[in-house]
């Protein structure tokens, strides 16, 4: 299994969020559930998908007469908006184009609170009863009402991150808004530029297409990937990406970025 070679441990998996019912998506999902019964694992785990993909795996467990050591929870996805809410990050599902049912995901840190400057609360005389709505960016009122403001008596945390992934789509400016200034963006690009009319006929997107919705969406940086078995070589992907949005990169297996 790839988890296994990119020594990924299985243990800190809780959450596994998968688009849409093509093969390539999902086929090596029962494995990797499997495996960590296998191993051991008692902590419930959080499957978020298209309906019918809870079906598929309890047909697959029934057939193989095998009973899961811990609780698998399935989450249909059926609207826009909101599936998990944890208290240092949020996740929201978004609705994209393709052939069947897809769903595109877009992974929020929560905003960091300000750090305390211990020397300026001494010098400026406020209390620890404020110091929690110091954090959350409050200024401080005195009895005699003048006003310390927050920046004096706080630092600024490293700044939230965010991620979109947008799954197979069409080209498909609605997404545009729900992916807005995320600092990375992954978006499907399985055809080049002279083949726009195949993608759209296979409801895939291609390298200009990918690009023009990073400009427009205003994210930091563009991953793209799911490059159509037909090209040997992909240079050519990051070539015509980059000349609409330069801040792109190749989503080739075993590569990493920083968010």
């Amino acid at each position: 299994m790839q988890i296994a070679r990119y020594k990924i441990k299985r243990s800190k998996i809780n959450h596994i969020f998968i688009s849409h019912l093509h093969g390539d998506h999902y086929f090596g999902l029962i494995g990797l559930i499997t495996s960590m019964g296998l191993l051991g694992r008692e902590n419930d785990l959080h499957l978020y998908g298209p309906k019918g993909l809870d079906e598929i795996i309890a047909l697959q467990l029934k057939v193989a007469v095998t009973t899961l050591p811990f609780t698998l929870h399935f989450h249909p996805l059926q609207n826009e908006g909101l599936i998990v809410n944890h208290h240092k990050y949020q996740i929201e599902c978004l609705e994209t184009q393709h052939r069947i049912p897809c769903w595109g995901f877009v992974f929020r840190e929560k905003k960091v609170p300000r750090r305390i400057n211990k020397e300026s609360v001494v010098q400026y005389e406020i209390p620890t009863a404020y110091y929690e709505s110091l954090k959350q960016g409050k200024d401080y009122e005195r009895k005699d009402g003048t006003i310390v403001r927050n920046e004096l008596v706080t630092f600024a945390n490293s700044p939230s991150k965010s991620y979109a992934y947008s799954a197979d789509t069409i080209y498909n400016e609605n997404i545009i808004d729900k992916v807005k200034n995320v600092d990375v963006l992954y978006h499907e690009t399985t055809y080049l530029k002279d083949l726009e009319d195949r993608a759209a006929l296979r409801f895939h997107s291609t390298t200009v297409q990918a690009a023009t919705i990073a400009t427009k969406a205003n994210v930091k940086k563009l991953l793209i990937g799911h490059f159509s078995s037909k090209y040997e070589e992909l240079s050519q992907f990051l070539i015509e990406a980059k000349e609409v949005f330069d801040n792109t990169a190749l989503a080739v297996e075993g590569v990493t970025f920083t968010v």
